[in-house]
């Protein structure tokens, strides 16, 4: 049986256990990106309960990309000072954090809607990037990593799920270019490629470059697991460090969520575990980390037993104990979230600092 509670590496960071508090937005910055000084005492808690390593909720590249009210930039020089204060909190307990940097693409409803093509939301139209525009943003990228690292994080994270920037040139459904930048997968792969090989040569190799990916869009026509796969197994052998499973892209559809979870009833709690496993079968041994659905520590014993990911990821049952780890260790079997999302509630995001609304 694997210790969740024992040091664990990735690339050349450790972090003190396996459990990780996957990026959520607290939707509380400032007009300017400047996160509001009431984070700092949330992501403190999160590092004084146990968390292994922190990801910083995403944080917009540019003011275009911004995806919504309350998003925290990594944009310009005059954020770094006060995202200093939030890293140097976390590393006084212990903890280790990651920034998740993003690019809202046709989700930018704060900023201007672009992405790989002309494409139509329900009330919404976004336009098709020229190629000038594609190679800006992946030096945005770097630029952003870069301004990251000088804020004291111990490295990124490249934000390629949930239907943003990078998450709709994977996808065939978002994407219909024709040029170098769409096509097959391994031209829609290649701004994802892009974006990690400038960090890579700003940060050198000993900085841990992480990326969040979708299994599966759970779209009719888009970005399904074999090809996850395919992409995973793909920047595993460029060099990334660790690759976080998500799901949920454009053009997504509840009725297709069910393919992702595992027909093994120890594993079918966390809802993409079976998608995962067979994304770990193509990326080892780089470091994996599952994200969504978990509730009990039974199933994340069991996934991390059984390969599924070497990683525990969550972010709700953080919002409501921001010490679960410390209280799983003691012996609390159950995460006390329900999953109400009364969290992020419309009557509340954006208005007002992130907190569990019923504990």
């Amino acid at each position: 049986m694997v210790d969740l509670f024992k040091p664990y590496k990735i690339g050349e960071l450790q972090i003190r256990n396996r459990f990780i508090r996957s990026a959520t937005t607290s939707a509380w910055s400032d007009e300017n990106g400047i996160i509001r000084y009431e984070m700092i005492p949330h992501y403190e808690q999160l590092a004084e309960g146990g968390v292994g390593l922190i990801i910083k909720g995403h944080l917009y590249i540019d003011p275009r990309g911004k995806a919504h009210a309350g998003m925290a930039g990594i944009h310009d020089d005059y954020v770094v000072p006060r995202l200093r204060e939030l890293t140097d909190a976390v590393h006084r307990h212990g903890g280790a954090i990651l920034a998740q940097i993003n690019y809202g693409g046709y989700q930018a409803s704060a900023g201007e809607r672009i992405g790989p093509s002309d494409y139509r939301g329900k009330d919404w139209n976004a336009r098709a990037m020229t190629t000038n525009e594609i190679w800006d943003v992946i030096d945005k990228f770097g630029d952003g990593a870069e301004r990251a690292i000088s804020a004291g994080f111990d490295g990124v994270q490249i934000h390629a799920a949930h239907g943003y920037l990078i998450s709709e040139y994977l996808s065939k459904h978002a994407n219909t270019r024709t040029d170098e930048w769409g096509g097959d997968l391994k031209n829609r792969m290649r701004l994802l490629k892009e974006v990690y090989l400038d960090i890579r040569g700003r940060l050198g190799a000993d900085t841990v470059i992480s990326m969040k990916i979708n299994c599966d869009d759970f779209s009719r026509d888009g970005f399904a697991v074999d090809e996850a796969a395919q992409v995973s197994h793909a920047m595993a052998a460029q060099g990334i460090d660790m690759i976080e499973v998500s799901g949920g892209g454009i053009g997504q559809e509840d009725k297709y969520r069910e393919r992702a979870r595992h027909t093994d009833p120890s594993l079918s709690e966390p809802s993409f575990a079976g998608h995962c496993e067979k994304i770990r079968a193509t990326t080892k041994p780089k470091s994996l980390a599952l994200v969504n659905g978990f509730r009990t520590k039974a199933a994340m014993q069991a996934v991390v037993d059984d390969g599924v990911a070497d990683l525990i990821s969550m972010s709700r049952p953080f919002i409501n104990e921001p010490g679960l780890v410390k209280r799983l260790k003691e012996g609390q079997g159950v995460v006390n979230c329900i999953r109400c999302d009364a969290c992020e509630a419309d009557s509340v995001f954006s208005k007002e600092m992130l907190r569990c609304r019923i504990a």
